[in-house]
């Protein structure tokens, strides 16, 4: 297992800071919380493809986006976890990229429409949020995600 390192710790700060200020322009149009949501920090979900630093980086950056932006308690809980699950499973798929966002969504998928109708009391049928939550997530972990991997993947080998 490799040494954690304080470029590590740097880097998994940097992804967490960036996920919150993309949660925050999704915020500011409307597509970080509810029923249907895309945010575009979902997109960072991909990154422990790249490096296991990513997995505590997205959490932090999650629970703290989540804090800023004013969700409730048990969101800003259940949302970490569901962001932990997710990178972790990516990590698990570090070495099959094209379905290594598929973990986010599902975690995503499973959490947050409870979250929704528990803690926010959205009556809408659980079925319907699944499908509303994973559209976002599809659209932010697959296809935005795989277009930042595509992009980072070149420059990642050169200064790994």
């Amino acid at each position: 297992m490799k040494k954690f390192t304080s470029k590590d710790l740097a880097l998994g700060g940097m992804i967490a800071a960036l996920y919150v200020v993309l949660t925050m322009v999704s915020a500011a149009f409307g597509l970080a919380s509810g029923a249907i949501q895309v945010r575009l920090s979902e997109a960072l979900t991909i990154l422990p493809v790249l490096t296991a630093s990513a997995v505590p980086g997205l959490t932090i950056g999650c629970l703290l986006a989540n804090l800023i932006t004013g969700c409730a308690a048990w969101d800003v809980v259940f949302g970490s976890v569901a962001t932990l699950l997710g990178a972790i499973g990516t990590r698990l798929l570090k070495d099959k990229p094209f379905l290594a966002w598929i973990p986010p969504v599902v975690s995503n998928m499973v959490i947050v429409p409870v979250v929704l109708m528990k803690v926010y009391g959205v009556e809408d049928a659980w079925w319907y949020l699944t499908l509303t939550v994973g559209a976002g997530e599809v659209i932010a972990c697959g296809v935005l995600g795989l277009l930042l991997l595509r992009a980072l993947k070149p420059l990642w080998q050169k200064i790994k």
